[in-house]
């Protein structure tokens, strides 16, 4: 059974993103940590199967991060290695966005501002069904610029969804600009309050206090619905990468994919 260790997941990430010459490679190192606590310690997969009826959901809503999913999915045993030495090949069933039809994703997102009412609505059918099934939702700071998202959050609070989990990718980036340069949201963490949410702000890439977080979270059966805003780095876990938003776009050559891979591996 995987650990989801961060730099082996890392590792996944850079090879997909070489084999397939595509983008986002910084947009999905900031959401690493994340994804491994959620993986290992919360995510219930009824006999590790991945539509299991009375599974959690895991919905990616800024689903350009979509290959730290793959690398998790793969870790999981859900993605073979041929499907990740052949991403983004003709014929593949991986794309650059989350794809409702790849085992493990729930949604197909990356038109952003969609993923969040897509899973208010998974969180409020469980809620009808009676289950204990939970909700985990991963959104962008930059996608906090689009109104559904504002919407979802209000309809939570009303359904009282307190089987959702709203985590918030802080990375303080969207493609074009700095968050605050594109939109100025001010304090997420009080906004989030001021809908309703049981709201805590951790370090995104602290494992533990992630993992905290998510149990305190869980354990408050209140009727309120749950975020968690995560202080990440874009491009974390490479050093050239980090808070440089040219690998929000930008591809690897063979020289940047030796450098970063070296980098991981402990070699410089």
């Amino acid at each position: 059974m995987s650990d989801f260790n961060s730099k082996t997941l890392r590792a996944t990430v850079l090879k997909m993103a070489y084999a397939g010459s595509t983008v986002h490679i910084g947009c999905a190192f900031s959401i690493i940590e994340i994804l491994a606590v959620l993986y290992r310690n919360h995510l219930r997969y009824p006999d590790n199967h991945a539509n299991a009826s009375l599974r959690d959901y895991m919905v990616l809503s800024k689903g350009h991060g979509v290959m730290a999913q793959y690398a998790c999915l793969h870790e999981k045993g859900w993605l073979s290695n041929y499907d990740l030495e052949n991403y983004f090949a003709d014929g593949s069933r991986l794309k650059g966005l989350s794809d409702a039809h790849v085992v493990g994703c729930e949604v197909t997102s990356g038109s952003l501002g969609h993923g969040l009412p897509v899973g208010v609505g998974m969180a409020l059918g469980a809620k009808f069904s009676k289950t204990d099934q939970h909700c985990y939702v991963i959104a962008g700071d930059g996608e906090m610029n689009e109104g559904p998202m504002w919407e979802a959050m209000l309809f939570a609070k009303h359904w009282k969804l307190d089987n959702l989990v709203v985590i918030v990718d802080e990375n303080g980036f969207q493609a074009m600009g700095t968050t605050d340069q594109v939109m100025h949201l001010g304090s997420l963490q009080d906004k989030f309050s001021a809908f309703g949410f049981d709201t805590l702000a951790v370090d995104g890439h602290d494992e533990n206090a992630l993992d905290t977080a998510l149990a305190e979270l869980k354990s408050m059966k209140n009727g309120s619905p749950k975020a968690i805003i995560a202080r990440t780095v874009k491009g974390k876990g490479v050093s050239f990468m980090e808070n440089q938003n040219i690998w929000h776009y930008t591809r690897l050559t063979p020289d940047t994919f030796e450098l970063a891979m070296a980098e991981l591996e402990g070699k410089q």
